[in-house]
């Protein structure tokens, strides 16, 4: 290691630790033992450019242990990124480019939002199947457009979070060669010592998952770092595994306990720690030797390789000018649906479950959108959804249907790493009430503000036989109360079709479409377009005077009591309302269009209450769980038969 590796990664350690000082806030154990590891990986290995920070065939960085920010702010700072000395001043303020853990979209460089332990690694794995996939697709034998890595900077915590050891798995059995997971093996967490709540065998662990493992003795050897990150790179059969042994804290009083992980520390420890590292630069200064190696280094080397990267792709233009014009398609997702006629239609009358309609549009797609990859948590015969082309694996790499197996939580976030790697979306599905498993990653996406995918069958306790285990009640509620998330619940095929377009528009939040185990009648009243607006009248009797608001397979239930309703000279209109998200984005004038403020309303739907009073001053749910029993016993026992509500509707409003 040399004289001026060592500079940079004390510069790293000291300015991090008074960064973190100034704040008042953040995790200096990390900065002071992981250095080393970042600062090899980013002056010796990652390609990147900071003037093409979307650059295809960058290599993608994953800080799956995201209390570390400042450690990746500092190194985009030096590696040419938009973020000032100022920025890195302003870290965790209000209104800084530098917030706690790293944002998306929000910093420059960062590319994907972590700090929710296990989710980096796990999103990770999709990202490495995006970059597969596309140069097993584009990659000619004289030509590689499409040639990268993923690397992962993970800790202890990371480790031990059930998605990370979901995907791990699953990413061993794929053999993602180009993922490479460094884990800054400090054995120390917030809580003590990791022995006293892990005792397994890393090594033996992660080669029964598949993996290549590698084992730093040193975590402060630059050459030792290196070299293991170079055999990773030679192994590529299997995702990589290097465990880095580190002491959390370097250089500290408080080095290598677990007081050092998370809080500033105190003036006299960073002085400590100057004196330890005999590091005598100014406070908040940058000697200009670092500078420079990180300009030759990082931004030099990187601007190069897209360069090389540049003429590689305009040979290839003109060698292979057909998959020049596909792969200009992937990567500015120019994929339009403007032909729909031969789109699966269903005729009003017709019966079919909106499970088996989602996945027969699904399959339609698939031929409209070859940027699509997906598959179900082993549930492709229950939720109807799979990805196009064969399963996907080292048998076949181009195929878009992904087995992730009984993972749910790691489906999820591998579905956000496809997406965000760019060039393909992702999407997944599972029965709905599993939902809950896997709604951090939803709730990742939606900060995000990505369109990952989310569809799920078994949309209420009609589930049935199964029980309460198996049939949501709340689940609606916790998705439409999830920031920038889009959910639908269709009513019939029509609703469904429309949702399913919709969801493959570009959109700026996740999407999350339930459907119904049962068959349900295609109607006369549905509307394709006010599906796209969220909310509409699909039905109405002449100058109401009263509202029912429902969706899904509640809709035909609430026609039927409006028109036994009139026959008595009560007068209802019966609005569908699939999307609550986008209803709101309507303008007021629409929203009172549909909802008249002078009108009486009563919802109606198969799940919790709780979101219907936004609407409704009465709303008749389910707000227990469910049990199991014949779906013909279902509606009886809830109350949702036509008598029923038709009853309780006219003793809300006293008629």
């Amino acid at each position: 290691m040399s004289l001026m590796d060592n500079k940079c990664i004390n510069t790293l350690r000291v300015l991090g630790a008074e960064i973190i000082n100034k704040a008042n806030s953040g995790h200096p154990g990390i900065v002071l033992g992981a250095a080393p590891i970042a600062h090899t990986l980013f002056t010796r290995h990652m390609n990147i450019n900071s003037s093409d920070e979307k650059w295809l065939n960058r290599d993608r960085f994953v800080l799956s242990a995201g209390h570390g920010s400042i450690l990746l702010y500092m190194l985009l700072h030096l590696s040419g990124y938009n973020i000032t000395m100022d920025d890195l001043k302003n870290f965790r303020q209000k209104g800084s480019l530098t917030p706690g853990h790293p944002e998306y979209g929000h910093t420059p460089g960062i590319e994907i939002t972590t700090g929710p332990l296990g989710q980096g690694l796990a999103t990770s794995v999709g990202m490495a199947i995006s970059e597969s996939y596309l140069g097993a697709r584009f990659n000619k034998y004289d030509l590689s457009v499409v040639n990268h890595y993923t690397y992962v900077l993970c800790g202890d915590g990371d480790l031990q979070e059930g998605v990370a050891m979901e995907a791990m798995s699953l990413a061993g059995h794929l053999g993602l060669g180009k993922l490479i997971v460094l884990y800054d093996s400090n054995d120390i967490q917030l809580d003590g010592e990791v022995s006293l709540a892990n005792s397994e065998n890393t090594k033996m662990k992660v080669e029964a998952m598949g993996w290549h493992y590698v084992r730093v003795e040193d975590g402060t050897d630059c050459d030792a770092i290196d070299n293991a990150i170079i055999e990773a790179k030679n192994n590529d059969s299997k995702p990589s595994l290097i465990e880095i042994k580190t002491v959390i804290g370097y250089g500290a009083p408080n080095s290598g306990e677990s007081s050092v992980h998370g809080k500033p520390m105190p003036k006299e420890d960073v002085l400590a720690l100057r004196n330890f590292l005999n590091y005598n630069e100014p406070e908040f200064d940058i000697p200009d030797a670092v500078k420079s190696f990180y300009e030759e280094n990082v931004i030099n080397r990187g601007y190069q390789c897209n360069s090389n990267w540049n003429e590689v792709v305009s040979q290839y233009a003109k060698k292979y000018p057909v998959e020049f014009a596909e792969l200009s398609k992937f990567m500015y997702d120019d994929f339009k649906l403007d032909d729909l006629s031969n789109m699966p239609s269903y005729p009003v009358g017709s019966s079919e479950s909106t499970r088996k309609v989602m996945g027969k549009i699904l399959d339609w797609l698939g031929t409209k959108l070859p940027n699509i990859m997906g598959g179900s948590a082993d549930l492709t015969a229950s939720t109807m959804v799979k990805g196009a082309d064969g399963n996907y694996g080292p048998a076949n790499p181009l195929g878009r249907n992904i087995k992730f197996g009984v993972r749910e939580h790691a489906m999820a976030a591998i579905t956000n790493g496809i997406t965000l790697h760019g060039g393909l979306r992702g999407f997944c599905a599972g029965f709905f009430v599993f939902s809950d498993y896997l709604k951090p990653a939803v709730r990742a996406a939606a900060i995000m503000k990505i369109p990952s995918l989310f569809f799920f069958s078994h949309d209420t306790v009609c589930v049935g036989e199964d029980g309460p285990t198996h049939q949501p009640v709340e689940h609606l509620t916790m998705f439409r109360s999830m920031p920038n998330t889009n959910l639908f619940r269709p009513a019939d095929a029509t609703e469904m079709t429309q949702a399913m377009l919709c969801a493959f528009d570009k959109n700026t939040y996740p999407t999350v479409i339930v459907s119904s185990r049962q068959n349900l009648t295609n109607l006369e009243y549905t509307s394709k377009e006010g599906v796209a607006k969220g909310g509409y009248i699909a039905y109405s009797a002449k100058n109401p005077e009263y509202c029912l608001v429902t969706c899904g397979s509640e809709l035909p239930i609430c026609i039927d009591v409006a028109k036994k309703l009139e026959v008595e000279g009560i007068n209802v209109s019966v609005v569908s309302m699939p999307s609550m998200f986008l209803f709101e984005k309507q303008s007021e004038e629409y929203k009172n269009s549909v909802l008249p403020k002078h009108l009486k309303k009563m919802a109606v739907e198969m799940g919790s209450t709780m979101p219907w009073y936004r609407y409704a001053s009465f709303v008749h749910g389910i707000d227990e769980f469910g049990a199991s029993m014949p779906i013909k016993h279902i509606h009886e026992t809830y109350g949702f038969t036509v008598d029923n509500i038709y009853n309780e509707f006219k003793e809300n409003f006293k008629l």
